[in-house]
């Protein structure tokens, strides 16, 4: 169990890292390539590498062993994940990429809830008040963002919209995965998705787009295709040790990274015209200790509990 714990820490750590950094080269690409065209590069790339490493270790055969409704389902994940990939770099048109995440922060609510409607899984009293506090965190932490009465609302309204979109879609894709786990390798999930996006959008893309771009923007693309490929992949992994409800509080650090991010980027001056500084003032700084707090119970709590039986069952055995 405490191996379980620290594979599945180790992969959702991993996935929030990465997650929290793309959305600034993904900003940095809207300048140089279109959502569609980017996302094929990033699932070519995934694909190319993912065979050959499920190549390698033999676990393509474990497609043999499927049945329709699983292909129905790793066809409709295929179709969910592709939606969110195009659908979130939309949305960095119109919000910053901090304010884009705090918009995709309703995705570990519906994926708890999933979980719950699907899979059977349940929520006790203090996990609840974990996302009550985690809700209360981000309502803190983004505070300055929710304000809709400036000039721009209606471009505000617009990159929200479209971010739910993406969290729906997203929220879709992973139960999808999580049902199908015991069938199939994580990656071997992804690398169906992969393809099926690669066939899919090559009829939406625009290659001229290549042939054109220099080093620099080559190096941000690649960055991108990278980052799919680490991030996903690390998060199956993390379905396959931890239960839905704990992998989805983690999922709540993503925009505390973004953020972070995003002001080491303004900090060092880099890119200057695409990004400026995120002001954090008290109660945001309070909302990141809340957040961190809550995911840190979350995730503490259960292994805590299972500690103190093991040490009562152990005394219980020792008396008798």
């Amino acid at each position: 169990m405490q191996a379980n714990f620290k594979l599945g820490f180790f992969f959702i750590s991993t996935a929030v890292l990465f997650w929290g950094i793309l959305p600034i080269a993904l900003k940095l690409s809207a300048s140089f390539i279109d959502p569609v065209t980017l996302t094929w590069f990033r699932f070519l790339v995934a694909l190319l590498i993912t065979f050959v490493i499920q190549y390698v270790s033999g676990s393509l055969k474990q497609f043999a062993s499927l049945k329709s409704r699983d292909w129905l389902k790793l066809a409709f994940s295929g179709v969910f994940l592709m939606f969110n990939y195009v659908s979130f770099v939309y949305s960095l048109a119109y919000l910053a990429p901090g304010a884009a995440q705090l918009n995709f922060q309703t995705a570990p609510f519906f994926l708890a809830f999933g979980g719950m409607l699907f899979f059977k899984e349940r929520l006790n009293a203090v996990q609840m008040a974990c996302f009550a506090t985690l809700a209360l965190g981000m309502l803190l932490f983004f505070h300055p963002y929710l304000d809709f009465s400036q000039s721009d609302n209606s471009a505000i309204w617009i990159g929200v919209m479209i971010i739910q979109f993406s969290v729906c879609s997203w929220t879709s894709y992973a139960l999808l995965q999580k049902s199908l786990l015991k069938k199939l390798d994580p990656n071997n999930i992804l690398l169906f998705i992969y393809g099926l996006g690669v066939l899919v959008m090559a009829f939406f893309s625009d290659f001229t787009q290549f042939g054109v771009m220099t080093l620099n923007e080559w190096w941000v693309a690649i960055f991108c295709a990278i980052n799919t490929l680490i991030a996903y992949g690390c998060f199956g992994a993390s379905m396959k040790y931890w239960p839905t409800p704990q992998v989805s509080a983690m999922l709540a650090l993503t925009p505390v990274l973004s953020f972070s991010a995003t002001a080491l980027v303004v900090s060092l001056g880099l890119w200057p015209n695409a990004f400026v500084s995120d002001e954090l003032n008290l109660l945001s700084l309070s909302g990141i200790a809340i957040i961190i707090l809550s995911v840190a119970s979350l995730q503490l709590l259960p292994v805590m509990k299972k500690r103190r039986e093991k040490y009562s069952s152990l005394s219980v055995n020792e008396k008798s």
